[in-house]
């Protein structure tokens, strides 16, 4: 986002000592974490390549805030997340208002994070690119994760990367939750500022973690001065569909404009 102008008793401390001193967690004594790590790499690739065979719905609602408190203006837009033939991914746009937002402007790093930060996934295609350390054991709601540190080792310019921290279930081997921001590489003269987030993930077919709320309550530092910003994206109605047929949902609507979707009214297969 844009300016518009503008975080024995003896020995027990000397193996927490020892532990810490190498920069390894106590608790990571029991646990294999490089075979962690490439076992749910392979998780998380498997569950990319399932995705690619659902349909879901992601709503995004960004709101700004003024100084007094009150909301001073709100961005909306809903899309229909479809794959066609090969997987390529389709977005088509279902409801988009007006914005509203007076000091922020949403850029193409904004919209690039929407579709592949806020719902990081970690895969054999991109895991090469960070580095990932470990941090510990620590319980998400009811669920036992490992918590790991991710970070871009270098970045190429016009790409965009997830920095912060990942939690692993320790039974399933996939991604439960992310806190983070999307990192790239920005122009001097360039004042973008992205917020921090958590994304959680459901079950939704039983097998694979399916991302499906991301929320972001920050101050964005703008050159002109702080901005207070709240960001609210669901993932929902996921569908699975076979062969490579595109699948369509009826209208298109933008603010309170409504556009047939298909030729004469009819949804296409």
């Amino acid at each position: 986002m844009r300016g518009t102008i503008s975080t024995r008793i003896l020995l027990a401390l000397g193996a927490l000592a020892l532990a810490w001193s190498t920069g390894v967690p106590p608790a990571s004594a029991a646990v294999d974490v490089g075979q962690v790590i490439e076992s749910f790499i392979d998780k998380e690739t498997e569950f990319a390549k399932a995705r690619e065979m659902y349909t879901y719905r992601q709503k995004v609602k960004i709101l700004e805030f003024a100084s007094s408190g009150s909301v001073r203006g709100k961005f909306e837009l809903t899309q229909d997340i479809l794959f066609g033939e090969r997987g390529k991914r389709l977005e088509r746009v279902v409801f988009a208002p007006p914005s509203t937002l007076q000091n922020l402007i949403l850029t193409p790093n904004d919209m690039e994070d929407l579709r592949s930060v806020q719902p990081f996934v970690m895969t054999r295609e991109n895991a090469h690119e960070y580095r990932i350390d470990y941090l510990g054991e620590q319980q998400v709601d009811e669920i036992e994760t490992y918590m790991f540190s991710v970070k871009p080792k270098s970045m190429v310019k016009g790409k965009r990367y997830f920095e912060g921290q990942i939690w692993v279930d320790q039974l399933g081997l996939q991604i439960v939750k992310t806190y983070g921001k999307g990192v790239g590489i920005l122009g001097k003269k360039n004042d973008e500022q992205f917020p921090r987030f958590e994304t959680y993930r459901d079950q939704v077919d039983g097998h694979y973690w399916f991302p499906v709320y991301t929320r972001a309550d920050d101050t964005l530092a703008f050159r002109s001065g702080p901005q207070k910003i709240r960001m609210i994206i669901t993932y929902d109605n996921y569908k699975r569909f076979e062969g490579t047929s595109v699948i369509t949902f009826g209208e298109v609507v933008f603010g309170d404009a409504v556009e047939d979707a298909s030729p004469e009214g009819q949804d296409q297969p």
